[in-house]
């Protein structure tokens, strides 16, 4: 297949942020892809191109993330950092849990953007919470001390080698990707999660037995474009293959990427999702005083 074929599929850019201390790079801000991700979505033949924040000190030029999100097919939120509870109006309980409000801000426009071009949007793990803080959700800002009952959602020593099982929700698009399949194990890497879901999401799939949100996709109605995102990472392979495929997973948001191509859906979203971080970032500045 020629590259003028091949979707193009955007990817959210983690971020190293400037630091004296670096030996490498020294007091430079980097921004940067983690490999597998990127590979996960190559593998379907898919052309991968990190979307880098326009703005900052060392900004230049007037190429703005509307300029991507029209260009691309699509977009994929990356895993990462914890989201900082100031984007979701909350103080942050505990110094460990401050997250990155730098790249919150970043994320939500990169959100905003492909949603105004009506480009279909994937969440992993961190793009999950991210994508529900968006949208008007809430989160755990730590699940084992929230969370009643809460199971071990992430190893330090196991990392992407540790699993739990979860339930799809029968009669919805997830479960229709795995027929007859509805407990199933994923992996799990996060210590945040879901509390509130955004208005207009549905969730997927729940965590067994705690039950915590572990899949949501936004209720197709008129006018709005395909949302879905899991809170497990659908591009780390089990060794002993006991994890479920993640294959239906990455051709569905695909397909929508190819049908979007094809008849373009510009969002109305209701809100500007950056006016709506910023003035939760006042409010939660504020609440700290």
């Amino acid at each position: 297949m020629t590259s003028a074929k091949r979707l193009k599929i955007g990817l959210s850019a983690c971020f190293s942020h400037a630091d004296p201390a670096r030996s490498l790079f020294t007091n430079k801000t980097l921004q940067y892809v983690e490999q597998t991700i990127a590979h996960w979505i190559m593998s379907a033949g898919a052309m991968v191109v990190m979307v880098p924040c326009p703005t900052g000190e060392t900004a230049r030029g007037d190429v703005t993330l509307a300029h991507y999100a029209e260009w691309l097919d699509g977009v994929v939120m990356h895993g990462g950092a914890d989201v900082w509870p100031g984007s979701y109006g909350e103080v942050p309980l505990k110094d460990a849990w401050l997250g990155d409000r730098i790249r919150d801000l970043y994320d939500l426009a990169v959100v905003e953007a492909f949603e105004q071009a009506g480009k279909p949007i994937f969440g992993v793990c961190r793009g999950l919470q991210l994508i529900n803080v968006a949208f008007g959700g809430t989160l755990y800002q730590d699940i084992e001390t929230q969370h009643p009952g809460a199971q071990q959602h992430r190893n330090a020593v196991t990392y992407d080698q540790h699993f739990h099982e979860i339930d799809l929700v029968p009669g919805t698009r997830l479960s229709a990707m795995y027929p007859r399949q509805q407990r199933v194990v994923v992996n799990s890497i996060h210590h945040q999660g879901i509390k509130n879901l955004a208005p207009g999401f549905d969730v997927e799939a729940w965590s067994h037995p705690d039950g915590v949100p572990e899949a949501i996709r936004r209720r197709p109605s008129r006018g709005k474009g395909y949302i879905a995102a899991t809170q497990w990472h659908p591009e780390f392979r089990a060794k002993d293959a006991v994890a479920l495929d993640d294959t239906p997973i990455l051709q569905d948001f695909l397909d929508a990427c190819s049908f979007a191509k094809l008849r373009p859906a510009p969002g109305h979203s209701p809100f500007q999702i950056r006016n709506r971080a910023s003035r939760l970032l006042r409010q939660a500045l504020l609440l700290k005083r």
